[in-house]
């Protein structure tokens, strides 16, 4: 008779599991910032100290990964948004929500776009991270700490081009140091008017951001 598992060994082994995809979601974002929505597998395996046969036992085909790895960067974009959501301060839980996102590189899989094919799972998740960033945003523009003209997709956008790598072999020390400088230019550039002690631009270059070109780039076809 086969012998039922333990909570405890359920719950290790999920634990295990949940590691394992942090891991390959990780290696990832390294892997197809530096080759391309085409580099293989094992590339991405052999970064994250995986086998093979792990991936493939857990994920039937590479569409498939790509679209767990996809869910489980928005769910760190959810978990960061919530933490933003309580904290007292809007423009910190705004500012907070950025650099936690860009740490993490939330944004990096914005290279997947448009090649892989979106599930019902995908689009939830999604729709629920938009809202949560709309919530963020709309705290901070009513106590004047955010510029007003500033929207959801602007923040999102942000993040995606905070998350990717710099090409060629940069040092990861300098990286960091020029991301985190751009970045604090790029968050003082957010502050509203009544906040910034100083003048900034009346209204921001061009129209913002298409929510329909936003979703459209993950349409295949």
């Amino acid at each position: 008779m086969a012998s039922r598992l333990s909570p405890e060994s359920v719950h290790g082994r999920q634990s295990e599991a949940r590691r394992n995809d942090l891991a390959v979601l990780d290696a990832a974002r390294d892997v197809f910032a530096a080759r391309g929505v085409d580099a293989p597998i094992s590339d991405v395996a052999a970064r994250a100290g995986v086998g093979m046969g792990t991936l493939y036992r857990r994920y039937g085909s590479k569409t498939e990964l790509l679209q767990r790895l996809c869910v489980l960067a928005m769910e760190q974009s959810l978990a960061a948004a919530a933490t933003a959501l309580a904290a007292d301060d809007p423009w910190n839980g705004l500012t907070t929500y950025i650099r936690t996102c860009v740490e993490v590189r939330t944004g990096a899989l914005g290279a997947l776009a448009g090649h892989v094919e979106t599930t019902d799972e995908m689009r939830r998740t999604a729709a629920r991270g938009m809202g949560l960033i709309e919530d963020i945003v709309a705290r901070a523009q009513a106590d004047g700490s955010l510029r007003a003209d500033v929207t959801a997709l602007d923040i999102s956008w942000l993040i995606e081009q905070f998350s990717r790598r710099a090409p060629g072999s940069v040092d990861p020390a300098e990286e960091t140091n020029v991301r985190d400088r751009l970045l604090a230019i790029a968050l003082d550039g957010l502050r509203g008017r009544a906040w910034s002690g100083r003048p900034v631009a009346d209204v921001l270059p061009g129209r913002p951001p298409s929510r329909r070109a936003y979703v459209a780039r993950w349409s295949k076809g």
